[in-house]
């Protein structure tokens, strides 16, 4: 990774793209929140942006954020760390202990195994079904057709605390179209939360009412 890197100014920099996006969008959300995706960097990288007061960060894998977050944490109890990444049902309880949000609920046996640790620890964070808008057989999430019984399955039947959507569109395709179906999903189950839009493309989710967009190489860099 290069050295000349300035995560803060760079963090600011998104936070005034995220406001003009906001400003020339018909209907945006009533708010717009920055996760800055912190996966492959160290505390040398993400240290200026908690410096910045940037406090909602993401990660993709549990072991990785076992490794960094929790001293992290310590000195910035306010922060508020999202798994975006996908979760395995042997690290639920890992999960579960250090994140307060997880985008990447998206099958059954997850849902269950999400319940069972609730019933036993009395608490679980909140969550985000991620939907597989482009049905690419290489990724994860629910297909657009099983979203809606999914979701109500989740929330109305197992009780677990779903806010929102998430996906991830297709590199190759106008992400437009993506962003739409997952709003048009959310509206007809009445969920307030929206997790869409990444660095290239997170202006194009604001147009579409995203609440959380997420932006890790923008910010921090390529990784190592």
């Amino acid at each position: 990774m290069s050295d000349d890197i300035n995560p803060a100014a760079n963090l600011r920099a998104i936070q005034a793209r995220i406001a003009g996006a906001r400003d020339a969008a018909i209907a945006p959300a009533d708010a717009t929140r920055l996760i800055a995706i912190s996966k492959g960097h160290d505390e040398a990288r993400i240290l200026p942006v908690l410096e910045e007061g940037q406090r909602l960060f993401g990660e993709n894998r549990v072991q990785e954020a076992m490794g960094k977050w929790p001293p992290l944490k310590a000195r910035f109890p306010d922060i508020e760390l999202h798994l975006v990444g996908p979760l395995q049902t042997n690290k639920i309880g890992d999960a579960m202990a250090l994140f307060d949000v997880v985008h990447s609920l998206d099958r059954e046996k997850l849902a269950v195994a999400f319940a069972g640790a609730r019933d036993k620890e009395g608490h679980c964070p909140k969550l985000f079904v991620q939907v597989n808008t482009g049905e690419e057989p290489q990724k994860a999430g629910v297909a657009p057709k099983e979203t809606v019984a999914f979701v109500r399955h989740c929330r109305d039947g197992l009780k677990l605390p779903v806010i929102g959507l998430m996906c991830i569109p297709p590199v190759e395709e106008n992400p437009a179209p993506h962003f739409a179906l997952l709003k048009n999903y959310a509206r007809e189950l009445a969920l307030p939360f929206l997790s869409m839009g990444m660095s290239d493309d997170f202006e194009t989710a604001i147009r579409f009412g995203a609440t959380h967009v997420r932006v890790g190489t923008a910010i921090f860099g390529s990784r190592a």
